[in-house]
């Protein structure tokens, strides 16, 4: 069933954040240590002769920030709880931009105003590096209920399957260590050390997803980032509710929807923490299905240092809330270590 196939209303049910967030990568494996500023201070400024890199959504400043570790100066623009398919990037990015050595982007036009500005003000050495559109052939994009193929953007939440993660890690240790090559012993352990956590995420999932029988593996989402994950893991994706052309889905989307969530006897549908959505309330209350709506895709869970606030945080969070709403139980995805080395 295919519902509403246009890009999230920015202005709607998003909690605002400082404009900038700035990041300095300590010696972490999973676990990233942020300060945020709204003065969006540039951290390549600093004089260190430290690898100065710049990223986009918090998942993939994450997964920089453990292989790079304290040998590099890292900064991520897009804040936390923004709509990183409409982000436009404030004038204050410019700076950061064409100072950084290294600039990674998830790609798949997850970020084309950033993609844009980059090319625009970077030095002319510096690479641009799309981990998402690097990690994935095109033969295998996944076209779906908010990126139809007739509007040519493949869905780029990549980050939620966390195999590609892992390829995310490795291509960022090849690009580090190309650009500081001294340190690139450093580079590859650490990413061998977020692989394994990754690996160890992996192991916990699947074990724990047995809890729920292969027919209760479904999932109703308001945003659509679950589809790589879906189809890794064996989760079938019924649908996606967002606006379209800013308007609610229509009536008989909605019918449909019920009608299906009746069929497949779905015990729960799954709402973003920053997408409220009134949509899902209504087929919660017509259907019985209980509505969990704090699911998120690239808003860390708990705050700037904490053990949790990074992207095995992240996940571990959004793959314990699916497994135990939907009836099932989680006991090795809890007991993962999430801590950084």
């Amino acid at each position: 069933m295919r519902h509403n196939d246009q890009p999230l209303n920015p202005a709607r049910g998003r909690r605002r954040r400082c404009a900038g967030v700035g990041i300095t990568a300590a010696l972490v494996l999973g676990t990233l240590l942020t300060s945020t500023s709204c003065t969006a201070e540039s951290a390549a400024g600093s004089g260190s002769g430290k690898v100065r890199v710049v990223t986009t959504v918090a998942p993939l400043t994450s997964i920089v920030a453990a292989v790079g570790g304290d040998r590099i100066e890292l900064k991520g623009i897009i804040p936390e709880g923004t709509d990183s398919h409409t982000f436009e990037p404030p004038p204050s990015a410019s700076e950061d931009l064409s100072k950084a050595d290294l600039i990674f982007l998830n790609g798949l036009h997850l970020e084309d105003p950033t993609k844009k500005l980059a090319q625009n003000t970077k030095r002319s050495s510096t690479p641009i590096v799309e981990l998402g559109t690097d990690a994935i052939p095109e033969s295998e994009w996944i076209y779906d209920f908010s990126f139809p193929k007739s509007e040519g953007k493949p869905n780029p939440h990549l980050w939620t399957d966390p195999t590609f993660a892992i390829k995310y890690a490795d291509e960022v240790q090849a690009t580090l260590s190309k650009k500081d090559p001294k340190n690139a012993d450093t580079y590859r352990s650490n990413a061998e050390a977020f692989k394994k956590q990754a690996n160890a995420l992996i192991g916990a999932l699947r074990a724990d997803q047995q809890s729920l029988p292969e027919d209760q593996r479904e999932l109703l989402t308001y945003h659509d980032a679950y589809a790589y994950f879906g189809r890794t893991f064996g989760w079938k994706i019924i649908g996606a509710i967002q606006p379209k052309d800013f308007e609610d889905p229509s009536p008989k989307e909605v019918a449909g929807l019920i009608d299906q969530v009746k069929q497949e006897k779905v015990k729960a549908i799954f709402g973003s923490e920053v997408f409220p959505s009134k949509v899902l309330e209504q087929i919660g209350r017509s259907t019985g299905a209980r509505y969990v709506d704090v699911l998120r895709d690239d808003d860390l869970p708990g705050k700037p240092g904490d053990p949790e606030h990074s992207w095995l945080g992240l996940m571990r969070f959004d793959y314990v809330t699916m497994i135990e709403a939907l009836g099932g139980q989680a006991p090795k995805l809890k007991a993962l270590d999430v801590k950084g080395v």
